[in-house]
């Protein structure tokens, strides 16, 4: 079966948070490895109150980070 090659999920927001906010992902992903552990929400919050990211930008960096944590 072929597959259409668009990416789904968090990491379809990542090409429009590099070109906004001028910072590969593996920058926001450092940063997040640096917070204190947190809820998904208050990760959001953090990234939003801190770092001036959007809700739906900020959301989609914390979904990938939880989800690549073991």
């Amino acid at each position: 079966m072929a597959t259409s090659g668009t990416i789904k999920g968090p990491a379809s927001y990542f090409p429009s948070i590099e070109s906004k906010y001028g910072q590969p992902i593996s920058h926001w992903m450092a940063l997040l490895r640096t917070a204190e552990p947190r809820k998904h929400m208050e990760y959001v919050a953090w990234l939003k109150a801190e770092h001036g990211l959007g809700h739906g930008h900020a959301n989609a960096l914390v979904a990938a980070f939880l989800a690549e944590r073991p």
